[in-house]
């Protein structure tokens, strides 16, 4: 049922009079023997047939309009929605950029600086801008995994080094049982990865396949820490999903996986009869992993496999995709930006409310009234009354507020105008 609303949950109805006035009015519109006279029910919230005045129709009852002094009413508080009034699980396919106020494309990054020294030897949070900054917020993650625990120091920790504890949960988060290593088409099994993790509440359902284009810049040198000397080229290699040459991706444990390549968005596949293979996408839980075999081979990461120190690979991922944001691409004139989309289906049920010319045209507003009678306060909308739709309520069968719509702007109501108002409710 619905419910027109004007100000904070006061209805709109179709009188401008007590609960008293109701009940005296339709009470003596029946002891007059008036049976078809039209006139509001305050006990049924109903319009009903109440009389004639000498045998003819009361042409003043029908259309909500009274004498002077008089109390008339010409419909309901609520209405109920029929059949077609409703349209519902309605389905739509709806992107948005990945990165923070619906942005696709990131161009600066910034590692956070709220991580504790031990947070940061297995991951690091990247920022969209300086971490004093008011607008600064998490976007993505970078960690480095290795299967046997090198890259980090695993002395004094029963061998549960940073960088074996990162490939663990990455492998039992992706990977079936039955593998104990993640598999590239650039190397086969490989026991050195370096993973992406998108902010989930900004993949929203999922990375959208096809959406996102990873910049990396080569590695010139770099201390054996990471988090010391790294220096990048000048050269940016673009990354994306093969999804546009893939249309029957493998169905993991956790949903769709498609092998990185090397291409653009704008270009596709680089090579599409013999593409570079760089790691592998999983689009549903927005996570990238990236063989470091491949990236040390092509773009010269110089992964350093010491298991005594803290070498803190996963940095170099993240000065590579930093860097990129200094090279202007040739293509478009721009820096070159980190780009991604998210991607989620968004149901819908849409309802008509349909408002007729004799309906809802008073209200119950206080200052639509007057007097402890309550009576109406501009003594011409008796006759001509005059109200704004500004709220819709959806209401059960109990009579109990659902949901509330608001209109763009007031909607003028009157004997003379009838409106159709489209409520939709996206789940």
């Amino acid at each position: 049922m619905i419910n027109l609303i004007k100000s904070k949950y006061q209805p709109i109805g179709q009188f401008g009079a007590t609960k008293a006035q109701q009940d005296a009015a339709f009470a003596s519109a029946n002891a007059a023997g008036n049976t078809n006279q039209k006139i509001f029910n305050p006990n049924t919230g109903q319009t009903e047939v109440a009389g004639t005045t000498n045998g003819v129709p009361n042409p003043k009852a029908m259309t909500g309009l009274e004498g002077d002094g008089g109390v008339g009413f010409s419909g309901k508080t609520f209405s109920r929605f029929l059949l077609d009034d409703v349209v519902s699980q309605q389905t739509e396919l709806v992107t948005g950029g990945v990165w923070s106020t619906g942005l696709g494309s990131l161009i600066t990054h910034f590692s956070s600086s709220a991580q504790t020294t031990t947070q940061r030897y297995y991951y690091v949070d990247v920022q969209n801008s300086l971490p004093t900054e008011s607008d600064s917020l998490i976007q993505y993650s970078v960690a480095y995994g290795h299967a046997n625990g090198s890259g980090s120091n695993s002395q004094g920790q029963l061998s549960d080094s940073p960088s074996r504890a990162i490939y663990s949960q990455f492998k039992q988060l992706l990977l079936n049982t039955s593998q104990t290593r993640f598999e590239t088409q650039g190397s086969g099994s490989t026991d050195s990865i370096y993973a992406i993790t998108f902010k989930r509440n900004r993949v929203k359902e999922r990375l959208d396949p096809g959406n996102f284009e990873i910049p990396l810049t080569s590695i010139t040198s770099r201390a054996v820490n990471a988090t010391g000397s790294v220096v990048v080229g000048s050269p940016v290699f673009t990354l994306i999903d093969d999804s546009s040459i893939n249309t029957a991706p493998v169905i993991g444990a956790m949903g769709r996986i498609y092998n990185v390549v090397s291409g653009s968005i704008n270009s596709g596949v680089f090579n599409t009869s013999a593409p570079v293979y760089y790691g592998k996408a999983y689009p549903d839980y927005g996570i990238v992993i990236l063989d470091g075999n491949v990236l040390d081979q092509k773009l010269a990461f110089k992964t350093q496999l010491s298991s005594s120190q803290e070498c803190n690979n996963h940095f170099s991922l993240f000065r590579s995709i930093s860097g990129s944001g200094t090279v202007t691409n040739p293509s478009t004139s721009d820096k070159y930006g980190f780009l991604a989309r998210n991607s989620e289906k968004i149901t819908s049920s849409h309802y008509f409310v349909r408002v007729k010319n004799n309906e809802f045209n008073f209200s119950n507003n206080t200052s639509y009234v007057t007097g402890s009678t309550g009576d109406i306060k501009e003594l011409s909308f008796k006759k001509d009354p005059v109200a704004y739709i500004t709220t819709i309520g959806l209401y059960n069968d109990d009579f109990q507020l659902l949901a509330v719509a608001k209109v763009s702007k007031p909607i003028l109501k009157t004997f003379s105008r009838e409106s159709l108002i489209r409520v939709k409710l996206d789940f």
